[in-house]
């Protein structure tokens, strides 16, 4: 019996109404005691005495909470916690158990006795005491690809990246700019926002363009005709193009005239639209040279129209993609970016544990990370891997960088986007056979960061992790370069050329 006091239900999820509250409160306390600045998360954690994980958790309003934990929340800004408030986080009222990994006491007596395990909706109960009772989750795990579910355990937040992104999308007219390389989790960070702007009762549009046809990216007026039907048609609203599109006035004058006296008086709450892969924009530049001063234009006129402040945009696109300066320029001083960063250390320990696989005493998390980093796309695939017992560490290192590898198809496509591009090419092939760092052109630097290939460091440039430079030593040792030595540095500075 005294056991079964120290279970505690994490099933209670934060409503509209409990976040609003909380936030007004936050920002009330934020005006009056920290003159207006934004409070830290690690501010956040020690008033309200929870972990920084827990905020994220709460924040996330998908992963339950105790119901003590969140009146810790609630009193740290003299709140009481209401009925209204909260809300169980599943509809069948079935709570499932989990650790409460912000009190360890009760983690220890928990997890002595028994752990649930909810993956992709499922429940696996299995006892604790090794990591083999964890085959029964390797069998129903899932290949990492694509976007993390929403109810997925293998979601990692990166703090403070997701509370960043959702108070933000409280303000008015807002902008937010998600970018990243492929395989970073844009898009799941996109899910996130958009799931927390329809728990505040916002109206959702989400927009891929991986899916609009050539034709219409290949011609201004046929696209902005596309976006204004396809916003109408997810807000449920009769597509009237017709009444609004003036060929006088031209297509970017009907498109806005179209959104705000048509679609956002429309409408009584705030719309978010998910603008996914904007970077399929960019190889149009005739059209890219058009929309995204036009969404600026809409973020500009929110500062003063209250019509337009119902209109917030989130936008995310990969780096790997030359975009021109002039449209980088339109893009960088706008609203709030968020770039990606790769797992942390701990962070890559929770994800093994989420797997079954115990690395908090051990070198695997060390050993992975010497190879891949903290890249969130070659880190699970890894763990899934290792969780199904499919190949050992060693094996899986060893393996790592050549065709029989499990990231080969990974390897394979950055490859491809070198050989596209004969200068980005040479210029990698001449980092790969150098010194571990050298100088390279700006804009060439610039792009192989934006593909992951590089890091910056002090003394120049080096490439971002080992599985690239082993795999590249091979593949490009037939590149021809030239490679010349600066006299006045004791840095090689590359100049690039053709091949």
């Amino acid at each position: 019996m005294e056991n079964q006091k120290t279970k505690r239900i994490r099933g209670v999820i934060l409503t509209a109404i409990g976040l609003k509250r909380l936030q007004a409160a936050i920002e009330l306390a934020e005006v009056q005691e920290n003159n207006g600045e934004r409070f830290t998360q690690e501010e956040l954690s020690e008033r309200m005495k929870v972990s920084t994980k827990t905020i994220s958790r709460l924040w996330s309003l998908t992963t339950g909470l105790d119901q003590r934990t969140l009146k810790f929340c609630f009193s740290a800004f003299n709140l009481e916690l209401r009925k209204e408030d909260y809300t169980c986080s599943d509809k069948s009222g079935e709570f499932y158990r989990s650790l409460d990994y912000d009190h360890q006491e009760e983690v220890n007596i928990y997890s002595s006795q028994h752990h649930v395990v909810e993956i992709e909706g499922r429940q696996i109960q299995n006892s604790t005491k090794d990591c083999s009772s964890y085959q029964s989750l390797a069998n129903v795990l899932k290949y990492p690809s694509g976007p993390v579910p929403l109810d997925s355990i293998y979601y990692i937040p990166r703090p403070p990246i997701e509370e960043l992104a959702y108070r933000e999308i409280t303000q008015p007219g807002c902008v937010i700019r998600i970018k990243a390389p492929k395989e970073m989790g844009k898009t799941s960070l996109m899910f996130r926002i958009l799931a927390r702007s329809k728990a505040l009762g916002y109206r959702i549009v989400s927009l891929d363009f991986n899916q609009v046809d050539v034709a219409i990216l290949s011609n201004l007026d046929r696209f902005l005709r596309w976006l204004c039907k396809s916003v109408s048609v997810q807000l449920k609203l009769e597509p009237k193009l017709d009444e609004y599109w003036d060929q006088e006035t031209g297509s970017k004058v009907s498109c806005s005239l179209y959104f705000k006296n048509y679609l956002m008086e429309s409408v009584d709450t705030p719309v978010v639209l998910a603008l996914n892969e904007l970077n399929r924009v960019f190889e149009y530049s005739e059209l890219a040279q058009e929309f995204i001063p036009l969404l600026r234009s809409w973020h500009e006129e929110a500062q003063q129209e209250e019509t337009w402040q119902k209109l917030r945009l989130v936008m995310t696109y990969s780096t790997e993609f030359y975009i021109p300066l002039n449209l980088c320029q339109s893009l960088c001083n706008v609203g709030l970016p968020l770039q990606l960063p790769e797992f942390t250390h701990s962070q890559i320990e929770e994800l093994a544990k989420r797997h079954g696989l115990n690395w908090q005493q051990s070198k695997e998390t060390e050993q992975l990370m010497a190879m891949v980093g903290g890249h969130p796309a070659l880190v699970r695939i890894a763990l899934y891997h290792l969780c199904r017992q499919e190949i050992s560490l060693s094996q899986l290192l060893q393996q790592a960088a050549t065709e029989a590898g499990i990231y080969r198809t990974h390897l394979r496509r950055l490859l491809v986007m070198l050989q596209e591009n004969p200068n980005l090419l040479e210029a990698f092939a001449a980092l790969v056979s150098s010194e571990p760092s050298i100088y390279l052109e700006p804009m060439i630097a610039h792009q192989l960061e934006s593909m992951g290939l590089v890091k910056f460091q002090m003394d120049g440039i080096s490439i971002s992790r080992e599985l690239y430079r082993i795999y590249f030593s091979k593949h490009l040792s037939n590149s021809r370069l030239r490679v010349i030595y600066s006299s006045n540095s004791r840095y090689k500075t590359f100049t690039s050329s053709s091949i």
